[in-house]
């Protein structure tokens, strides 16, 4: 699987069962104590809810696979999810969807990442996105920081 090339595309109804799966997986290897099983609902709502408001939702697949999901806001640079499978983590699948979100919002991006996600706090400082603020997720009620990267292409 890993070394099966990787293709970007967007998001199609048909999509769900398996990227909903992917997300779970993603989210229960970072936060164990949490029960994203009962969130499964939550998730395709939250899909929904983005691609009406002009959000693009993009998935990344190695060969018939899904391997990565990007939901990303090009007007306002919001990036609101990136979720790799766990048996990809470290591979630069993130990166690809990173550079990917770069590309499509120029005017910089901006997320919210849980504190108690470590790795992908380190992944986002080394691509450039600076701390500008902290809070509490709505949903989670876990500490979060809030981080912004200036519009250019990765280096």
């Amino acid at each position: 699987m890993a070394g099966d090339a990787t293709s970007l595309r967007a998001l199609r109804a048909d999509d769900l069962p398996a990227l909903t799966e992917l997300w779970v997986a993603a989210w229960r290897s970072v936060l164990p104590d949490f029960d994203f099983d009962a969130r499964r609902d939550w998730f395709a709502a939250h899909l929904d809810a983005l691609a009406a408001a002009g959000a693009e939702i993009v998935v990344a697949e190695q060969g018939a696979r899904l391997v990565g999901l990007l939901t990303v806001d090009p007007p306002t640079g919001y990036l609101d999810q990136i979720a790799i499978a766990p048996a990809l983590w470290g591979t630069g699948l993130a990166r690809t969807l990173l550079a990917h979100a770069v590309e499509r919002a120029p005017g910089g991006l901006e997320l919210h990442v849980n504190v108690d996600n470590p790795r992908a706090v380190r992944f986002y400082g080394r691509e450039g996105f600076v701390t500008v603020g902290t809070g509490v997720s709505e949903r989670s009620g876990l500490p979060i920081l809030h981080m912004k990267r200036p519009a250019g292409p990765l280096v």
